[in-house]
C-alpha cells in the first residue's frame, strides 16, 4: 500500500486507514439497522447517528443509501470469499485433502456467521429478492464465494479424491447453501449448542457418514 507523504506531512496510508475505519462504522450501523427494522425503513439519518458521524460523512463516502447497501453486501462476502479461500489454503499448506479442506471451508464459513450474524441474515434474505438495483452485485459476489469451494471440489476430482461423477456447480451451490441455512438455523432455534457441535454435524453430512457406514 502506498504510503507516501501529503501536503500536511501525514501520509497517504493513514488517511485511507481513517476512511477505511469509516466506513467499517458505516457498514456496521447499516447491516443492524437493515437487521433489526428493513432497508426501506432505515435512513441515512439513523445509520449516520448509529455510527456517530455526521450524515454529510455518509455522503462522502457512498453517494446513497442504495450504493452504501450494496458495498456492504460486496464488502461483507468479500470477507466470507477470503476465509474460505485461507482455510483451503492452510489445509493444502499442512498437507491436508481436498475433503479436509471442504471440512476446514464449513468451519470458517461458521466461524464467519458467528461473528456477523446481522449480515448473514441480511445476506440470504436478498439472494432471494429479485427487485433490489443491486441484485447483479450481489450474483456476482455470491458466485465469486461459491467458486472457491469449486476450485476445491475440481482439485479434488482431478487427484481422483473425489468421484468425476458429481456436478461441480451444484455441489458447490448445496455445500455453502448447507452452511448458510445451519447456521442461521443453529442460532435462531438452537443457540445452546457450541459451534463445535454444529460443525460436528455438517461434517458427518461432508464424509458421508450419516447413515452410520464407515
Amino acid at each position: 500500500m502506498d504510503s507516501s507523504k501529503t501536503k500536511d506531512g501525514g501520509t497517504a496510508t493513514a488517511g485511507g486507514g481513517r476512511r477505511e475505519a469509516t466506513r467499517q462504522k458505516l457498514y456496521e450501523a447499516a447491516v443492524t439497522l437493515i437487521a433489526e427494522q428493513g432497508f426501506s425503513a432505515t435512513t441515512v439519518d439513523e445509520i449516520a447517528e448509529r455510527a456517530g458521524v455526521a450524515k454529510g460523512t455518509v455522503y462522502y463516502n457512498f453517494a446513497s443509501k442504495s450504493v452504501l447497501f450494496e458495498e456492504l453486501l460486496r464488502h461483507g462476502v468479500g470477507l466470507l470469499t477470503a476465509s474460505l479461500r485461507d482455510a483451503a489454503e492452510k489445509t493444502a499448506r499442512e498437507g491436508g485433502s481436498k475433503v479436509d479442506a471442504l471440512d476446514a471451508m464449513i468451519r470458517a464459513g461458521l466461524v464467519f456467521i458467528d461473528r456477523y450474524p446481522a449480515f448473514t441474515q441480511l445476506y440470504v434474505a436478498e439472494l432471494w429478492r429479485t427487485n433490489r438495483a443491486w441484485q447483479s452485485t450481489l450474483m456476482v459476489v455470491r458466485q465469486e464465494a461459491v467458486a472457491v469451494v469449486e476450485d476445491v471440489l475440481r482439485e479434488g476430482v482431478a487427484g481422483g479424491e473425489l468421484s468425476d461423477e458429481i456436478d461441480i456447480q451444484l455441489t458447490a451451490a448445496a455445500l455453502v447453501g448447507m452452511v448458510l441455512v445451519a447456521a442461521l438455523d443453529w442460532q435462531s432455534f438452537q443457540p445452546e449448542r457450541s459451534l463445535d457441535d454444529v460443525h460436528a454435524a455438517l461434517s458427518r453430512l461432508l464424509q458421508g457418514r450419516v447413515s452410520g457406514s464407515r
